[in-house]
């Protein structure tokens, strides 16, 4: 009898503390490329990667703190009750308290916190909630990953508190209002941002791969770096996959550092063994290519040229969905630095939203 009472007791506790950690793993939903802490700490490393939680009451603080090598803010932005509220400056130094203001009286809130700024600009720890936390629920949508660069970040993009021009190069990043995330709300979507600010396919802005590293070397670690002792699970995968990479290839760099002429055989060589490394995480997903909105001219038909060429490099591919091409109209950006402000993301996404509801509906 008293070792079937400690087996009974020990299965009990052991049920019990199942049970515990079930309740606790449904309390928040995280999205993006994060890394999960003990005690349901995690870091947002991603643009727009996210963190979400229901609650109940009026009163709700979340304790966050910026992690990089060297001591700097970050942004997030706040979608309450399924309506943004506003991008919050996440302060250098120990982990702070953010209040979060709550005017509607609803039985049940839910609030989700998206990184705004990007992987480069370090993580954001979400440590904690003073919330009255209740059970949230994953809903099944299609997914879509975004693959890029600035533009899919989202920089400059927001300029209504701090101008073009000031503060940090960060300071206008607002990926809650990138592109992807619009089109992935308006299609009720689920989304990844796997973008790097200045990045490119064989090369960078202002760099001809050799200082820098360029998507093909981060795309597979988690922190989109070149540290590999973290790779990315690939858990998240999505019905679409969007790349939009080319803008930095053609761009003439600063005009200071040595600059190449565009070597299209470079370009096009490194884009089809880029889409077969997606393929070998995402067998099934259907890869479309974009060209920029920003690049217009001679430039363009040049880059709309090889993204043909490397799709007909896939003619015979039968293991996968046929890749499809999306050219952009050109437009004359309103944000910093030659960048997309949100409405121009809106505009983007517009022009999107019809392609890519056909395409989901064909999954």
């Amino acid at each position: 009898m008293k070792y079937l009472f400690l087996l009974i007791s020990t299965t009990l506790l052991t049920f019990c503390n199942a049970q515990k950690t079930e309740i606790d793993s449904t309390k928040y939903l995280y999205s993006g490329r994060i890394e999960k802490l003990e005690n349901n700490k995690c870091i947002l490393i991603s643009s727009a990667s996210s963190i979400s939680f229901n609650f109940k009451g009026n009163k709700c603080d979340i304790y966050l703190k910026s992690l990089d090598s060297y001591e700097h803010h970050n942004y997030v932005s706040l979608e309450l009750d399924g309506n943004y509220i506003g991008r919050i400056k996440v302060e250098k130094g120990e982990t702070k308290s953010y209040p979060i203001s709550i005017t509607e009286d609803l039985k049940e809130h839910n609030l989700t916190i998206y990184k705004a700024t990007e992987a480069s600009n370090g993580g954001v720890l979400f440590e904690s909630t003073t919330a009255n936390l209740t059970e949230i629920k994953h809903q099944k949508k299609k997914k879509i990953e975004f693959i890029g660069n600035s533009i899919t970040c989202g920089m400059g993009n927001d300029t209504k508190e701090i101008p073009c021009g000031t503060g940090e190069w960060f300071d206008q990043h607002n990926a809650y209002w990138a592109y992807g995330p619009i089109i992935s709300r308006t299609l009720k979507a689920d989304f990844l941002l796997s973008s790097v600010s200045g990045i490119g396919m064989y090369r960078n802005w202002n760099d001809e791969h050799i200082d820098e590293a360029i998507m093909p070397d981060v795309y597979e670690n988690l922190y989109l770096n070149k540290d590999k002792s973290k790779p990315y699970s690939f858990n998240f995968q999505p019905d679409i996959v969007s790349i939009c990479l080319g803008t930095n290839d053609l761009s003439d760099g600063d005009g200071k550092k040595l600059r190449l002429p565009f070597n299209e055989k470079k370009y096009i060589s490194n884009y089809i063994n880029f889409i077969k490394t997606v393929y070998s995480h995402s067998p099934n997903t259907r890869i479309v290519l974009l060209n920029s909105p920003m690049v217009s001219g001679d430039k363009n038909t040049v880059f709309v040229n090889c993204l043909k060429k490397v799709i007909a490099a896939f003619k015979k591919d039968k293991m996968h969905k046929k890749i499809q091409l999306f050219e952009y109209q050109p437009m004359n950006p309103k944000g910093c630095g030659y960048h997309p402000d949100i409405d121009d993301h809106k505009k983007m996404a517009q022009q999107l939203e019809s392609f890519f509801k056909k395409l989901l509906d064909e999954e």
